[in-house]
């Protein structure tokens, strides 16, 4: 049983890969200065470049949870998912209001993905 872990850092890694799946680590933006479609496209690129690493691609993901610290983001949030996200390889996804770590953020995302 092999667990490979990339980025590997004092508190978490970024990623985990266990038996063809691959799991990401909470995604957040660096820029917090700008808005929810700004930062949920960074948030998404972190996404993509990890997946990349990882062997895998966003059509690839098992399961989606989105964090956003207020229901008021929601539509600009939806609008650059859906700009992103691969039609036809759509996932189950949940999105939940929450109080994130960081007050700036204003959208975090975890993702479970499958080794291509």
């Amino acid at each position: 049983m092999e667990i490979k872990r990339l980025h590997v850092g004092k508190r978490l890694s970024e990623v985990a890969i266990h038996n063809d799946t691959i799991y990401l680590a909470g995604q957040i933006a660096e820029d917090t200065s700008q808005g929810i479609e700004e930062q949920m496209r960074e948030v998404l690129g972190h996404v993509d470049r990890l997946l990349g690493e990882a062997g895998s691609d966003k059509t690839c993901i098992l399961s989606c949870q989105i964090f956003i610290s207020s229901m008021d983001n929601f539509p600009g949030m939806n609008s650059v998912w859906d700009e992103w996200v691969a039609q036809g390889h759509t996932p189950p996804r949940a999105t939940v209001e929450a109080r994130l770590a960081n007050p700036a953020c204003l959208v975090e995302v975890c993702v479970i993905a499958a080794l291509r």
